[in-house]
């Protein structure tokens, strides 16, 4: 089993499906990863070497921000926005949408379960 940036990669799995465990690591960068190394697209998991275990580790910590580094920087640009008190963050304090999506009705993912109001039974 091939650890890489500290998450098990599935072994019975292509490279390329296989790299996308990793958080911050999609369809388009693991295909540029997998050039990059110069592995064939249609190899598993298991079928990887060592030295490209090691190649694609080295790549991925040289190029990309991955896993608890990407994870601590989206969370300290959202707090950045928190603290400046513009739209976006009051909407993030707030727990409503951010990005201009209706909230009188749906918007239930983000804002929880619907609070009955007392009183409006007619």
């Amino acid at each position: 089993m091939a650890r890489i940036a500290g998450v098990n990669i599935p072994t019975n799995k292509r490279v390329l499906i296989g790299l996308q465990y990793i958080h911050g690591i999609g369809p388009a960068k693991a295909q540029e990863i997998i050039e990059k190394v110069g592995i064939p697209v249609e190899r598993r998991v298991s079928q990887l070497t060592d030295h490209e275990v090691l190649q694609i580790r080295e790549v991925i910590d040289r190029d990309y921000l991955v896993e608890g580094d990407l994870r601590r920087d989206v969370s300290m640009n959202i707090k950045r926005l928190m603290d400046l008190g513009c739209y976006r963050g009051l909407r993030h304090r707030r727990g409503l949408p951010v990005r201009g999506q209706r909230t009188h009705t749906n918007a239930r993912t983000r804002k929880g379960p619907a609070k009955p109001i007392a009183g409006k039974k007619k």
